[in-house]
């Protein structure tokens, strides 16, 4: 799933494409990828292009006071093209959910793999219009995010798990399982670990491992292209998706905690005492 470094980058990546440029028509061709109906997507084109903006890990196109939101959801993508046949985008059982033509014949398709339609695709006249945007929390890598708004979400999670805080959006916004993964695992805790008892010192840590992690990734993928950033994102994991693999810190093997629709991967002597966490959704909390 792209989170925010992703976003963040494929936001860049249009601003230095896309603004400046005048939609020429918009081509849904999943249907329910379409949220709302109310500017209708035809409401698009012949306007400009006037900014890009990231909200959490939404993505959101200002096109003259008409906004195109989209949500990648697990499997999608914005692939970009910088010639785009005349000939319309055609529904079908393809990965193909929208199509964006500028008025150079360049643009953007939105795509998602898989046989799960979770892509989200909105067209409001307020970005805080889309219930997932309204609903956020604080942006982690804000200038005005440090140490009092962090004690401000462990303190209101209290015994909640900091691998389930880390991820809320409602709670921060913009981290999901991989960053999460990353996050703990540069703190040097465990993911079951409860929110509330972090020590001052162990805030700072986490703190720490927020700023760096996410920084980090948004600098590795300055200036790639959109299709390469996937690639970056992977090759630039330390635990994350590398289950069985040595701990690139200390050696130890990469362990992993399977649950219904996803997993999370940890390493057992930098994170939890050299304990292996229950691979069952119902694991024993560790402390």
């Amino acid at each position: 799933m792209p989170e925010m470094p992703e976003v963040e980058s494929l936001r860049s990546f249009l601003s230095e494409r896309a603004v400046g440029r005048v939609v020429a028509r918009a081509e849904l061709t999943a249907f329910s990828a379409l949220k709302t109906f109310d500017p209708p997507l035809s409401a698009l084109h012949g306007l400009e292009v006037t900014g890009v903006h990231r909200y959490g890990k939404f993505l959101a196109l200002d096109v003259d006071g008409v906004w195109l939101v989209t949500h990648l959801a697990r499997a999608g993508w914005l692939r970009w093209r910088e010639s785009i046949p005349p000939t319309p985008a055609r529904p079908g059982k393809g990965p193909l959910a929208l199509r964006v033509v500028l008025d150079d014949d360049s643009g953007f398709d939105l795509t998602e793999a898989g046989t799960q339609r979770k892509l989200a695709v909105y067209v409001v006249t307020d970005p805080h219009q889309v219930p997932g945007i309204a609903s956020l929390g604080p942006d982690p890598t804000a200038p005005e995010f440090g140490r009092p708004e962090l004690d401000a979400v462990l303190e209101a999670a209290g015994r909640a798990q900091l691998k389930g805080v880390l991820r809320d959006q409602r709670v921060l916004a913009g981290i999901g399982n991989a960053y999460s993964d990353e996050i703990l695992h540069a703190a040097r805790m465990s993911p079951f670990k409860a929110s509330s008892s972090l020590t001052d010192e162990e805030r700072d840590v986490l703190l720490a491992a927020i700023r760096s992690e996410l920084a980090d990734a948004v600098q590795r993928s300055a200036g790639m292209a959109a299709k390469d950033l996937k690639g970056e994102k992977k090759s630039g994991m330390a635990v994350h998706g590398r289950a069985g693999q040595p701990c690139p810190v200390c050696g130890d093997t990469v362990a992993e905690v399977s649950f219904a629709d996803s997993s999370m991967q940890y390493c057992p002597t930098c994170q939890t005492g050299g304990k292996k966490l229950a691979d069952r959704r119902m694991s024993r909390l560790l402390k």
